[in-house]
């Protein structure tokens, strides 16, 4: 990423889906939500690729969604999801000045925006210890293995811009968690992997191998979906509809073929797993999972995350990302199975700076947040 040059300010302006995207490739890593494919994604929102340029050099870039304010449609949230992409490790009010500028001008009562840039790490063994003793109750109750100054300089940084913080403490809000487990897979080999992984994970590995579990790349749909309405049914959250997916999978592999792939696990012709694998450069997201509740035992799901991460694997990504958990260690707390489930990967628990608000219109900003909190968000 290029840094801002001493005593040249930089400048933000839109750029077309195809300099965004030709940004997007010349980066190791950037979230799959601040690609121009999202925004056909998100088509309730309007969106915008915006860049930063030094000059005529373009140095960062973004995916700005805008909500409209209800009753008032010319002023608008203006949501940058993990994002943007931009070098948080120099003078950021260098960059975030330009945004909040362009944005203003354009209609945005406020921004929201997700740095990508992580706090605090712990290992998986920590966790365990953590789930073990009585005394800790979160995540936050151990040392972190890793703290990142980046992180805390951003966080710093953002607080004394006025910048207002949304991640709530359980992890989970309106946008998207603070707490991420994520695989590191840089220099490591598949035996590396599954000697980091726990007993249990290892042994369902081996055993849906054994019962002759066959993982696939395919692209039915419907039969993935089918089974992701009974996995909400059976463990009680509200299901995409169908045709979520299929934008998905359209707009994402138009964008880049290799960008979004559908594993299927089939034990005696019965789909008994199925997991959504999204990609973009060295980084590697397990997006959805559904599992069926019969046949458990052959363990469908574990040999669908493994060939997701051997995928992730052999095409040179540094990481394969679980997604989010909620920071809980409490035994008595049922989110807790989430974290313990993701911990048997090996990996680690990673928490990110999260997300914050700007208000630039506080009395549009209040009025929205008020809706927001009459809806339930």
């Amino acid at each position: 990423m290029s840094r801002q040059r001493e005593g040249i300010g930089l400048t933000v302006e839109p750029i077309s889906a195809a300099e965004h995207l030709a940004f997007v490739r010349a980066q190791r890593s950037v979230s799959f939500l601040q690609t121009p494919a999202w925004s056909r994604v998100k088509t309730e929102w309007r969106s915008e690729s915006l860049g930063w340029f030094d000059g005529r050099r373009l140095v960062g870039a973004g995916l700005v969604l805008h909500r409209p304010v209800p009753r008032l449609d010319r002023f608008t949230l203006a949501y940058l999801p993990e994002g943007p992409v931009i070098d948080w490790t120099g003078d950021i009010d260098g960059w975030l000045d330009p945004l909040t500028s362009y944005l203003k001008a354009h209609g945005a009562f406020a921004i929201r925006l997700g740095p990508p840039v992580c706090t605090d790490s712990w290992s998986a063994a920590q966790i365990k210890e953590g789930i073990a003793d009585p005394g800790i109750q979160r995540l936050t109750g151990l040392r972190s293995q890793w703290a990142d100054p980046v992180g805390a300089r951003v966080t710093s940084r953002l607080r004394a811009a006025g910048w207002l913080p949304q991640s709530p403490e359980d992890g989970f809000g309106v946008g998207h968690p603070q707490f991420k487990y994520e695989v590191p897979l840089a220099g490591r080999t598949e035996d590396d992997l599954l000697r980091g992984m726990n007993q249990q994970w290892r042994r369902n590995i081996k055993k849906a191998a054994k019962e002759g579990v066959e993982v696939t790349v395919g692209e039915d749909l419907k039969a993935f979906h089918d089974l992701y309405v009974h996995t909400a049914d059976r463990d009680r959250f509200t299901p995409r509809p169908l045709r979520y997916f299929e934008t998905m999978f359209a707009a994402l592999s138009a964008e880049d073929p290799e960008r979004i792939k559908l594993y299927l696990a089939h034990h005696q012709g019965d789909l008994v797993a199925a997991t959504i694998l999204v990609r973009v450069g060295a980084h590697a997201w397990y997006s959805y999972g559904a599992s069926s509740t019969e046949k458990r035992e052959v363990r469908g799901s574990n040999a669908c995350q493994w060939a997701m991460i051997r995928d992730s694997l052999a095409a040179g990504c540094d990481v394969y990302d679980l997604r989010g958990i909620t920071p809980t260690l409490d035994t008595d707390d049922p989110h807790v199975g989430l974290i313990q489930f993701k911990v048997g990967t090996g990996g680690q628990a990673v928490r990110y700076v999260g997300e914050w608000d700007l208000p630039l219109r506080p009395m549009v900003y209040r009025a929205f947040a008020l809706h927001m909190r009459r809806r339930g968000r």
